[in-house]
C-alpha cells in the first residue's frame, strides 16, 4: 500500500530496484550467450551482435567501465563528443567482443556459484563456465547500481581483472599518442572481433 502514496517516478524506480538481483542479471546475459552460441554458425558474426547488443547494454554500465578505465585525469580532459565517441565505441568493442568469442555451443555450461556483498556497495557474482573438453573458466562479475538497477561494471577471468587490463593498455595510449590512437585502438579490437565467423 505504501507505494501508493509515493510519486509515480519513484514507484518506478522502486519497482526497478527491485526487478534483478545481481545473480539474475548475470544469470540472464550468460543464458542469452549460450542461446547466441547455440544459433551462433547461423546467426553469424553480425547476427550475434544485433541479438547480444540489447544484452550488453542492459547488464553492463560501459559509460561508467570506460570512465573507470582511463581515469579522472584523461576523462576530464575529454570535451562531450569526445565523451560520447569513446562511450560508444567501446559499447561496439565491448558488444563485438562478446560477438567473436561466443560463436558456436559445444555442450558448454554457466553456473553461478555465490554471490557476495563487497565494499563501496557493489556485489560480486562468481561463476564457471565448463568447457566441451570438461575444462573450467572462472567468471567474477562485479556490479553497482545505476538507476535502482544492478549492472556489471568489471569482470575477471581466472582471477585476472579485464578492467585493470584495459586500464593499463588505453592508458598508455593516451599518454604516448593521444585520444584520436585510442580510437583507433579500439576500432582495430572490433575488427578483430568481427573475423571470428
Amino acid at each position: 500500500m505504501w507505494l501508493l502514496m509515493l510519486p509515480a517516478s519513484m514507484v518506478a524506480s522502486a519497482s526497478a530496484a527491485t526487478s534483478e538481483t545481481p545473480e539474475q542479471v548475470i544469470q540472464k546475459l550468460q543464458s542469452s550467450l549460450i542461446q547466441v552460441m547455440r544459433e551462433g554458425p547461423q546467426l553469424g558474426y553480425e547476427g550475434r551482435f544485433k541479438a547480444l547488443a540489447p544484452i550488453i547494454d542492459q547488464s553492463h554500465d560501459i559509460e561508467l567501465i570506460i570512465k573507470t578505465i582511463l581515469g579522472a585525469t584523461y576523462w576530464s580532459q575529454l570535451d562531450n563528443d569526445q565523451k560520447n565517441l569513446v562511450v560508444d565505441t567501446f559499447r561496439q568493442l565491448s558488444i563485438a567482443t562478446y560477438a567473436g568469442r561466443f560463436t558456436q555451443h559445444e555442450g558448454e555450461q554457466f553456473e553461478v556459484i555465490e554471490q557476495r556483498e563487497l565494499p563501496h556497495e557493489q556485489m560480486l557474482v562468481r561463476s564457471q563456465l565448463t568447457k566441451s573438453d570438461g575444462g573450467i573458466v572462472n567468471f567474477d562479475y562485479v556490479l553497482q547500481q545505476k538507476e535502482g538497477r544492478w549492472r556489471i561494471v568489471n569482470i575477471l577471468f581466472d582471477g585476472v581483472s579485464d578492467l585493470a587490463i584495459k586500464r593499463g593498455e588505453y592508458r598508455s595510449i593516451m599518454q604516448k599518442d593521444g585520444f584520436p590512437a585510442l580510437i583507433e585502438l579500439l576500432k582495430e579490437k572490433i575488427n578483430l572481433a568481427k573475423q571470428n565467423q
